[in-house]
């Protein structure tokens, strides 16, 4: 199943609420929030009391993408503010494997990001744990940048490999998507969307329709 998750990164936080409500409107199935620490990379953004406050605002599925060093510290935390999904860098992880069981003990869906320059073997013993696998399609810490076009192949290998072991897990692609190259990447094999300033940027609700009816 394909799934859009817009990346409130590029949203209106004066506003926030008003526009997940637009996103829920418009038929966007996941929310996806970025939460960075000026460590692992050079942003900070948004943290645990912003989570708490929105998750009243919307049943769609929170797509918590951690962008920290060593987030094991942080899970219990991010699943209590309302997660339903928590994702973790394998190049932020001392010890991956023990994240990933974290995650799966708090009874949500766990998953793991690769940089575009790691390669998928970082995480090939953890695949048959996961739930997810994302791709950055940009280098991690800032919105508004161009897809890099090599990520596009690191989403098919993946596809391959999952399939070769029969291995389920969805496929998300973050950074530079937009309705010119959406279609490339679910052709590639990702099948859960993140798009941020693609979304956010004049009429949301248009923006993300214009959206669903390539995934759909």
């Amino acid at each position: 199943m394909n799934c859009l998750s817009p990346s409130i990164l590029s949203a209106d936080y004066s506003i926030l609420g008003e526009q997940l409500k637009l996103l829920d409107e418009a038929g966007a199935q996941y929310v996806h929030i970025d939460v960075m620490d000026g460590s692992f990379v050079p942003s900070i953004s948004i943290g645990l009391p912003v989570i708490k406050t929105i998750r009243k605002c919307t049943e769609r599925m929170f797509d918590v993408h951690l962008m920290i060093d060593e987030p094991v510290r942080y899970i219990d935390d991010f699943a209590a503010a309302g997660a339903d999904i928590i994702t973790v860098h394998a190049e932020a992880c001392k010890h991956l494997d023990r994240t990933i069981e974290a995650i799966k003990e708090k009874g949500i869906l766990a998953g793991v990001a690769l940089n575009p320059a790691t390669p998928l073997s970082a995480i090939e013993y953890v695949l048959p744990k996961v739930d997810m696998v994302l791709i950055m399609t940009v280098n991690p810490g800032f919105g508004g940048q161009k897809l890099i076009p090599y990520t596009v192949d690191k989403v098919r290998d993946l596809k391959a490999l999952l399939e070769k072991t029969g291995n389920k897990a969805d496929i998300e692609v973050d950074g530079g998507v937009n309705l010119e190259n959406v279609e490339t990447l679910l052709a590639a094999g990702a099948n859960i969307i993140v798009a941020g300033s693609a979304v956010f940027s004049g009429d949301i609700e248009e923006n993300v329709k214009g959206f669903l009816n390539i995934m759909m």
